[in-house]
């Protein structure tokens, strides 16, 4: 009986427990799983066409707005999330860094075209953080929220108040 009730006060006692912590997320989990970006392209043979044919051409633009249009996850809304990527610095005080761009792999939105708005994170720190260069690896966590915003590197579907930032470490190579 005294098990059944320790048992019972976790479970009750968790949500309240869940609130001061951040649940590790995965970048797929900000896509709404009924999103399909490739359905609209099945229909055309891309691996026959040269970048300059006009189909091609049309089919890159389209994806593009449909990349900014990407929709995000609802349920994300105001989850305290940890989650790994690759920062690009947006707004420097000194050396230190307070706003910057989380995304998932090496290399988005330095290269064209970036991922879609619901695998960009815009992440806006209070206090300045330490010293970032484009494409460092970091855990970031923090409240999200879904809040488009316009950068010069891409659409960001998602906002994220950081709380915590630490360099990402390889467990491969420990």
């Amino acid at each position: 009986m005294r098990r059944l009730l320790v048992a019972l006060l976790l479970c009750i006692a968790s949500p309240f427990q869940a609130a001061d912590t951040y649940r590790e997320t995965a970048w797929e989990e900000l896509i709404p799983k009924d999103w399909d970006p490739a359905k609209e392209f099945r229909s055309l043979d891309l691996a026959n066409m040269k970048d300059s044919d006009p189909r091609a051409m049309a089919a890159l633009q389209r994806m593009k707005e449909l990349w900014e249009q990407a929709p995000t996850e609802p349920s994300m809304a105001g989850r305290k999330v940890r989650l790994p990527g690759f920062v690009i610095p947006l707004e420097r005080k000194g050396e230190e860094v307070v706003e910057f761009l989380l995304v998932p792999y090496f290399g988005a939105c330095i290269h064209t075209p970036p991922p879609p708005a619901n695998q960009i994170i815009h992440a806006v720190s209070a206090k300045p953080r330490g010293k970032m260069r484009s494409m460092d690896a970091f855990w970031v966590s923090g409240t999200l929220e879904i809040k488009r915003s316009e950068t010069a590197w891409g659409r960001a579907g998602y906002r994220l108040r950081v709380e915590q930032l630490q360099r990402y470490e390889d467990p491969l190579k420990k």
